[in-house]
């Protein structure tokens, strides 16, 4: 007689009451599992499945991530489709993944990253040339306003200001819409996604969806057809690219993947900037030892130098580490019975890396809630015990800039500009969305300028 398969443990409650209580404190409710049922665990509180299996194995997650598309295979991302359209990395599967995915990582790697950095650096000053002295500050609204930029110009290569403007105050509406509980809980009922209007919550997103495009189209267009050379923005790169077969990416493909950028790379990389101002200010210790990093490079020194800074850059993993924008990576399925940790897994069988609790494993990261972040000069750490960005080949495309973005900023703000936090009490994360962010926003006051 053959045994059915057993599956992971994981709380008696029923999953609606689950579901409410992963929606209302996430971070309580993974801590609560993982010291009940250990590093693998029932959690059906995504979709509709009885089975969703939450993991901080790094050993698992290693096997997981290695054997993507032979053992696992990464479904489609349908709650996302209707937000970045039909042809984004995040929606496509199997070759369309891969050849999409091959096509994207050029922009993000080599040398023009020199020139990203020199227009970061500006967008800071540009950001922070708004604040007196003595003005209390969110720092992530601010980190908003400089990543959005950063997008804008970076990216999109948006030169005219007529469209800069327009197109920054749509994305900020756009970006907003997405907090509001009426809209963000309508991507998991599909059903329910009705346009009655613009008054109606789906309608007003769908308004805004389609003013944005006509302005990405528009620029799209125009990138096409600049007489002068290709410039170094990521777009001019996409529409240069070609694939295996010589084949281009086209408008609509171009415009999804624009749109993706802006909406996984803006917020979250905004928030991450946050929480690093944060830990800095609050462990005056650690920013103390950064200037002095800092220092040593004398005036305006070359932003791939700041990139290779050791401290600096342990300073931005212990923040990603301990305050993590997305706490789970993109759920794989069992693509064939497999044998995970003791238990028979089946063909569908839905799995999630759990990025929060792998980081904070104490096996790993002894006293893990503390902020500390001279553990990465001391350790090197796998990418399945640390993983910020997802793993295996749905690792986050945009992982480069978004973390050069955050040194360059982090060490732009230190080194030209004294600040303090406006609260001492301790920030904590909630949802914002799909991912998690300071409570407060971090506020701050800007004490001096030099």
């Amino acid at each position: 007689m053959i045994s059915k398969p057993r599956f992971p443990d994981g709380s008696p409650a029923p999953q609606w009451l689950q579901k409410i209580q992963y929606a209302q404190n996430s971070i309580a409710y993974m801590d609560t599992a993982a010291q009940r049922y250990g590093d693998i665990f029932n959690a059906p509180v995504i979709g509709d499945r009885d089975v969703v299996l939450f993991i901080s194995n790094p050993q698992a997650l290693g096997r997981i991530f290695a054997n993507d598309t032979r053992q696992f295979i990464t479904p489609p991302n349908q709650h996302m489709q209707p937000l970045v359209g039909d042809y984004s990395i995040f929606t496509l599967s199997g070759s369309r993944h891969r050849r999409e995915r091959k096509l994207l990582m050029p922009p993000f790697h080599g040398e023009r990253m020199q020139t990203y950095g020199r227009s970061i650096c500006e967008l800071v000053d540009k950001a922070m040339s708004s604040l007196s002295v003595g003005t209390r500050f969110s720092a992530r609204t601010l980190a908003q306003e400089i990543s959005l930029e950063v997008i804008l110009k970076v990216v999109f290569g948006v030169d005219r200001e007529d469209r800069f403007d327009r197109l920054k105050s749509l994305f900020v509406k756009l970006t907003d819409s997405l907090q509001s509980p009426s809209i963000a809980g309508l991507i998991f009922f599909p059903s329910l996604q009705k346009d009655w209007g613009v008054r109606s919550p789906w309608g007003y997103l769908r308004h805004l969806q389609r003013q944005v495009s006509e302005l990405v189209y528009a620029q799209i267009s125009a990138r096409r057809n600049q007489s002068h050379a290709p410039g170094s923005d990521i777009l001019s790169l996409l529409i240069s690219a070609r694939d295996e077969t010589g084949q281009p990416m086209s408008d609509v493909e171009l415009h999804d993947e624009l749109i993706t950028l802006l909406l996984a790379g803006q917020d979250t990389t905004a928030t991450a900037i946050a929480w690093a101002l944060y830990g800095i200010h609050r462990h005056p210790q650690v920013g103390e030892k950064l200037l002095v990093e800092l220092d040593r490079l004398g005036k305006a020194p070359d932003p791939t130098t700041i990139l290779r800074l050791p401290y600096l850059t342990a300073v931005c993993h212990e923040t990603l580490r301990l305050f993590p924008v997305a706490v789970l990576t993109v759920p794989r399925e069992v693509k064939e019975p497999v044998e995970l940790m003791g238990y028979q897994l089946e063909p569908g069988t839905r799995l999630y890396g759990c990025i929060y609790l792998t980081h904070q494993r104490p096996d790993l990261y002894p006293e893990p809630k503390l902020f500390q972040p001279e553990r990465f000069l001391e350790q090197q750490f796998s990418p399945y015990e640390f993983l910020p960005f997802g793993g295996g080949a749905r690792r986050c495309i945009g992982e480069a800039l978004a973390s050069f973005e955050m040194k360059l900023v982090v060490a732009t703000v230190l080194s030209r500009y004294r600040l303090a936090l406006a609260d001492r009490s301790p920030e904590h994360p909630v949802r914002r969305g799909v991912t998690f962010a300071p409570a407060r926003g971090v506020q701050m006051i800007l004490k001096e300028k030099f």
